[in-house]
């Protein structure tokens, strides 16, 4: 009898154990992750899909300009639907911190991030940095009679008018470095001038700062302002007139991010996420899709295809400045042009 006793206790608490295990593994699977991407779509998706399938984690997205994400997180202060903000500027970082969107968080992968790309607080952390310059459709410039611009004084010249297209400070990141960076280089009045002028050059402001680039290629517009990698992508894609060129006065860049949202949903989710997206394995990843950034990861290959554009001058752009700023200088930049962003 006694031997039954003890022979349904094991069995007892075997079955115990089984289940206590069947509900960690249960609970694993049913941990879920989305970020906000300010990266291209397809980079966005690619890292959503690897990183559930090397952890389980389920992973989805919702891809936004940095100025879209910027407004999300401030309707979502007290309700977080992301748990992580995945690429775009960090000077739009800077002002989601300013309005205490933003959880730091020091990734033990750090150690291995270069200087200068990491805030020292861990509100952000650098994934790529990009240029800003411009592109252009040989084929439309040849059509013209136009050379490609190579400055930002070139942009006022009487023949480029009605020939350009770039995105609003308002909704694109990519277009408030183009903002930010003329106010460094000029001085606040006299890039607000500059900046009236400009407007009246301008075909169309669009919401997302990829746009100008894609309708570039696509013959769309003469000319785009982007950031380089992105013309470089468009036109290993297959749109052959694309050209390139950087401002000889020097051009801003930007520094991709990522971060943790704070009062976010599976924040040791979001964590793992941020560790994972700062290896040198997953920064090379971006290269398979296009993405041709330089890598901030001390022991990552930066693309060849980006070798072209390794020496384009660029000013000392100040991130916490433009972050701090943006909102005010948007203002300004909207009143002075008389301009809004585009919702579409």
């Amino acid at each position: 009898m006694k031997k039954i006793l003890l022979l349904l206790s094991v069995l007892l608490f075997a079955i115990s154990c089984g289940k206590k295990e069947a509900k960690v593994t249960t609970e694993q699977k049913e941990q879920t992750l989305t970020f906000y991407a300010g990266l291209q779509e397809d980079h966005a998706a690619m890292i959503a899909k690897k990183f559930q399938e090397e952890t389980g984690i389920k992973t989805s997205f919702v891809r936004m300009s940095s100025g879209e994400v910027l407004a999300r997180l401030k309707a979502e202060k007290n309700n977080m639907s992301a748990s992580v903000w995945y690429g775009g500027p960090v000077d739009a970082f800077v002002a989601a911190n300013e309005a205490g969107l933003i959880e730091p968080y020091l990734s033990p992968e750090r150690a291995n991030i270069k200087d200068g790309v990491k805030d020292s607080e861990g509100n952000w952390t650098g994934i790529y940095v990009g240029y800003l310059g411009f592109v252009g459709n040989q084929k439309m410039l040849d059509e013209k009679g136009l050379k490609m611009p190579t400055s930002w004084a070139d942009l006022l010249k009487p023949e480029y008018k009605g020939e350009i297209v770039v995105a609003h400070p308002g909704s694109s990141g990519t277009a408030y470095t183009m903002l930010a960076t003329l106010v460094q280089l000029m001085g606040e009045d006299e890039a607000m001038e500059y900046l009236k002028k400009f407007n009246g050059q301008v075909r169309q402001y669009t919401k997302s700062g990829t746009a100008p680039g894609r309708m570039a290629g696509q013959g769309e517009t003469t000319i785009g302002i982007t950031f380089l990698h992105d013309a470089i992508k468009y036109k290993k894609e297959g749109y052959k007139d694309i050209v390139i060129s950087a401002p000889s006065e020097g051009t801003g860049y930007e520094i991709g991010g990522v971060a943790l949202l704070k009062n976010g949903p599976d924040q040791e989710a979001a964590k793992q996420f941020i560790d994972w997206v700062l290896t040198k394995k997953v920064q090379e990843m971006g290269q398979t899709v296009g993405s041709f950034q330089f890598l901030t990861n001390k022991d990552a290959m930066p693309p060849e295809e980006a070798a072209p554009i390794k020496d384009t001058k660029l000013i000392k752009y100040d991130f916490d400045w433009a972050g701090k700023n943006r909102i005010r200088l948007v203002e300004r930049f909207s009143v002075e042009t008389s301009t809004t962003a585009p919702t579409k």
